[in-house]
């Protein structure tokens, strides 16, 4: 899969992804002509042959990352962004992502944070979030195809997220990777799950329970001075636990 090169935007919103600037570009609105998409700069207004204005920009980390591949369900961006806000990864975080999947989770803190080691013991899984690693050129990211549930190699890290059908087993190999004050990030679409979760974190005298919480999102329609909920809405996701550790 080819990075994406450069974004068209119509005055519509409808968008565009170009792979290859040297080709003709076909669009419903007609072709934009070889070589044009590569001479232009962001913001610039180029024209198909039937004379549609388009507006070309360079893709973002998230113009891309909304166009990697899945393979099992990915972890929404609300609570992407809830992970990052509670625990407050950043720059200089070392994260151990458990249960890959796609590589949704690993390539988002992958954008934020220094390093990213992800474990995926699915072979078919852990080939695809390779292929969207490639895909969005991340250089800090490390897959390894095995299981989490056998131990986690790294020492010392800042945060551990947990997307597994069996949470409660890794948390004691996570705890032992973390630093003292590092966090442990569970991700569970059912109760049973985070109870067992919770009783497991509560048993190791090193980890404090922070919370749990659900995060629901209601995107607004606006349309002149009619203005409501969207009729579709993206209701439960899962339950995000977070748990620390406070000594070694």
């Amino acid at each position: 899969m080819e990075p994406i090169k450069k974004i068209l935007i119509a005055d519509d919103g409808k968008k565009f992804y170009v792979r290859n600037v040297s080709e003709d570009f076909h669009t419903q609105f007609g072709f934009i002509g070889k070589g044009i998409l590569a001479k232009a700069a962001s913001g610039d207004a180029v024209k198909t042959n039937t004379g549609k204005v388009l507006f070309a920009f360079e893709p973002s980390f998230i113009d891309s990352y909304n166009r990697i591949k899945r393979a099992p369900q990915i972890i929404p961006r609300k609570d992407v962004a809830a992970i990052i806000a509670e625990t407050g990864i950043g720059k200089d975080s070392v994260v151990v992502d458990a249960g890959t999947g796609s590589g949704a989770l690993a390539l988002f803190l992958g954008n934020i944070a220094k390093k990213v080691v992800t474990y995926e013991l699915r072979d078919d899984f852990a080939k695809v979030a390779a292929e969207n690693i490639r895909f969005l050129q991340m250089k800090n990211i490390l897959l390894k195809n095995k299981s989490v549930y056998e131990g986690i190699d790294e020492k010392n890290v800042d945060v551990v997220t947990l997307d597994l059908p069996e949470p409660w087993r890794a948390v004691d190999a996570a705890a032992k990777a973390l630093k003292a004050g590092g966090f442990i990030v569970s991700y569970s679409p059912t109760t049973p799950q985070v109870s067992d979760f919770v009783a497991a974190a509560l048993k190791n005298k090193g980890l404090v329970l922070v919370k749990t919480i659900e995060v629901i999102e209601r995107e607004w329609e606006f349309n002149e001075r009619v203005v409501r909920p969207l009729s579709q809405q993206i209701g439960h996701s899962g339950f995000l636990t977070f748990v620390r550790k406070i000594h070694k």
